[in-house]
């Protein structure tokens, strides 16, 4: 009724079987595993290559310091120069004048300031002392009756102080003023003989392999001083001495006035300050110049000397030298023309030393690079590559069409005989 047993049974067993067949276990995809970053290690002292000109070991585009007239150009272009050599000369008319007064005028300083420290001469406290004798005998004659001896001394004195007032416009003596002709004459006869001995050589002067006579400028300077000297011994009276003098004979007139009335109490307090003025002026003298005079004094030399300095250091500017050995390369002033300060009128090299300078050496080659390091250069008008090895790697970077390149400097071992200042060259610096 229930139908075959095996019927039922196969339903059963596909059953049982389905729930022992277990589901597959998927496998997972694999990932990309990220590998570290790598490193650009740029080592210095590796190769590197850039373009190079041929430049001098030192250059220069020289210029005046001041304004003027050119009088002088001592040199040509391929003239090699010592250092020190004249290039340009202006005119020094005005700036010669200048020295010459300043100088005098330092000489004159001098002679004050060793006049100050040295006191008072003999012959000014003599001065000094009959002052305050005249003074002391005027008081005497107020203060007693005149007599006729006392009248006699009044017009002494007078006349003596009228006589010291003409001395001042009457010069020096016979005696002073030959001195004074003879040390004028002797330096001039002294700057007459240096210049004669610097004629003889004055050739190696204009070949720049001479400096300028030291006997030939002490000798002018001597004759400066002499002509200073002997221009102060004839110089008219000062305003001062010419008050005292006057103040003197004003002095010895009233005295005999005085002498030749009776004299009232102000005459004699009069008298008594004289006297005290004169002591006072006798103990100055004796005493010596006081510390703020020689200050005073020591500061106008200092000036002189200042203004000296300065008149000379003009003088010197009108000069452009050669600031070391080289060869004239561009002279761009001529005679007659009129520089000013500034302009670039001489340019200077040193041609014996030649170095090669990069232009275009890139900021990442540039790492690579290291001073000592060896380098093959190829001079490329002359097809010849030389070794040589780096000196100087610029501190700061140039632009050129927006890539940034650095200097390199490299001095050659050996230079060939047509090497020239600006000639390209190939530079490849090798590894060490």
């Amino acid at each position: 009724m229930f139908g075959s047993p095996w019927r039922l049974a196969v339903p059963i067993i596909v059953l049982a079987l389905a729930g022992c067949v277990q589901q597959p276990t998927p496998t997972p995809t694999p990932g990309a595993t990220p590998l570290p970053p790598v490193e650009l290690i740029r080592t210095p002292g590796g190769s590197a290559t850039a373009s190079a000109n041929v430049v001098p070991a030192e250059s220069a585009s020289l210029g005046v310091s001041t304004s003027g007239r050119v009088v002088e150009v001592a040199v040509a272009v391929g003239d090699l120069v010592p250092a020190g050599a004249l290039l340009i000369r202006l005119d020094d008319t005005a700036a010669q004048s200048a020295v010459a007064q300043a100088r005098a005028a330092y000489f004159r300083a001098q002679a004050q300031l060793a006049e100050v420290e040295a006191g008072a001469q003999t012959a000014e406290l003599d001065a000094a002392q009959a002052q305050l004798d005249a003074a002391q005998a005027r008081l005497s004659q107020l203060a007693d009756s005149a007599r006729p001896s006392e009248v006699a001394a009044g017009e002494a004195e007078l006349a003596a102080a009228q006589a010291a007032y003409q001395d001042l416009f009457d010069g020096p003596d016979e005696d002073a003023r030959i001195n004074a002709l003879a040390a004028l004459s002797n330096a001039r006869a002294a700057v007459q003989s240096a210049q004669s001995a610097y004629n003889d050589v004055k050739w190696r002067a204009d070949l720049g392999a001479l400096p300028q006579s030291r006997q030939l400028q002490e000798a002018t300077n001597n004759l400066e001083a002499a002509q200073a000297r002997y221009d102060a011994l004839f110089a008219d009276p000062s305003a001062s001495a010419i008050a005292a003098a006057r103040a003197r004979i004003e002095q010895a007139r009233a005295s005999l006035d005085r002498l030749q009335a009776p004299a009232t109490a102000a005459q004699l307090d009069e008298a008594q300050a004289q006297v005290r003025a004169a002591q006072a002026q006798l103990d100055a003298l004796t005493t010596g110049a006081r510390a703020e005079s020689v200050a005073v004094v020591a500061g106008s030399v200092a000036e002189a000397r200042a203004a000296l300095n300065r008149a000379e250091s003009d003088l010197a500017n009108l000069e452009l030298r050669a600031p070391f050995t080289g060869t004239v390369t561009a002279v761009d002033i001529n005679e007659g023309e009129y520089a000013s300060p500034g302009a670039a009128v001489v340019t200077l090299a040193d041609l014996e030393r030649l170095q090669v300078e990069t232009t275009d050496l890139s900021e990442r080659d540039v790492a690579l690079v290291t001073i000592g390091q060896p380098a093959s250069v190829l001079i490329e008008p002359l097809a010849v590559e030389v070794p040589g090895r780096v000196v100087r790697i610029a501190p700061q970077a140039n632009t050129i069409g927006g890539d940034v390149v650095y200097a390199v400097l490299i001095d050659l071992d050996e230079r060939p005989a047509a090497l020239r200042w600006g000639m390209s060259a190939e530079v490849e610096i090798l590894p060490q």
